[in-house]
């Protein structure tokens, strides 16, 4: 059994927070180069460039890349063969509640969706928990602007719908985003499991790389076949029109019942903000 103190989980969230928010990953940089090699138009070039310029200052200057800094998300792999010495949930809010500080980044959420009081640090993080084999403890910040957030969708599918039903609605929540998500996107793609299980499986879709191929050849090429359908769309970057409307189609298959075909779309924006770190 190996030990993980608490704090030092709190001191590792709190530098996930401030790296996540200020470093465009390389991933989502190169596909950005991508489309702007790939547009004709100078309108979209224009954007794209802009977008380029703003992570490398973000970058240079330890400054927010948006200012939405999000509602932080917080997904933890914790081994099976690991203690942590401490509150684990406080450990985690207490980092984001010292990263949101030390970097300056703006604090988003509040005590509860009616009365609109904000809690002034950020706090709390919405968190993950997956218990997995070993010893080690991944953590993975991804904090989550609600410009995106806002445009996600849930639709129970019926299982008669199939594969075309499916693409069908993913393309339409992102037609109905349209630029309110910053686009070029990331769509996050969750199938099965159950009404909420869907959702996490495509909140967990935004974490892969961009560029990646899914490993199953049948979702890979319904992957390939929903981003050129998607990009056809000529929302374009910043919403202005073009060929790069997303970067990326990310879709998680799970296991379901005989009777249901659940299906979530959740969008992140051009930066998708996520960071991880093994303890």
């Amino acid at each position: 059994m190996r030990e993980i103190p608490a704090g030092l989980v709190a001191e590792t969230v709190a530098r996930l927070c401030i790296e996540a928010n200020t470093v465009a990953g390389s991933d989502i940089v190169e596909a950005l180069r991508r489309g702007l090699a790939r547009e004709k138009d100078e309108t979209p070039r224009m954007v794209l460039r802009t977008l380029l310029e703003n992570a490398e200052i973000a970058k240079a200057d330890s400054m927010p890349i948006c200012q939405d800094t999000g509602m932080a998300v917080v997904f933890l792999e914790v081994g099976q063969e690991v203690y942590i010495s401490g509150n684990l949930t406080e450990a985690v809010n207490e980092g984001v509640r010292r990263g949101y500080r030390d970097g300056y980044l703006r604090n988003s959420v509040v005590r509860d969706p009616v009365d609109r009081v904000n809690t002034g640090d950020n706090t709390p993080a919405v968190i993950h928990y997956t218990i997995v084999p070993g010893e080690s403890l991944k953590l993975t910040v991804a904090p989550k602007g609600f410009g995106s957030e806002n445009m996600s969708a849930v639709k129970m599918l019926k299982p008669a719908d199939g594969l075309s039903g499916l693409e069908a609605f993913v393309i339409e929540a992102v037609k109905n985003a349209g630029g309110n998500p910053c686009p070029p996107v990331i769509v996050g793609v969750g199938v099965g499991g159950t009404f909420e299980f869907a959702a996490s499986l495509a909140k967990r879709a935004l974490l892969r790389e961009v560029g990646s191929v899914n490993p199953n050849p049948f979702w890979s090429a319904a992957e390939g076949r929903l981003l050129a359908a998607i990009n056809a769309l000529d929302i374009g970057p910043g919403g202005f029109g073009g060929m790069t409307t997303a970067l990326a189609v990310h879709i998680s298959p799970y296991p379901t019942h005989i009777a249901g075909f659940p299906a979530a779309v959740n969008i992140g924006c051009h930066v998708t903000r996520h960071r991880e770190a093994v303890l």
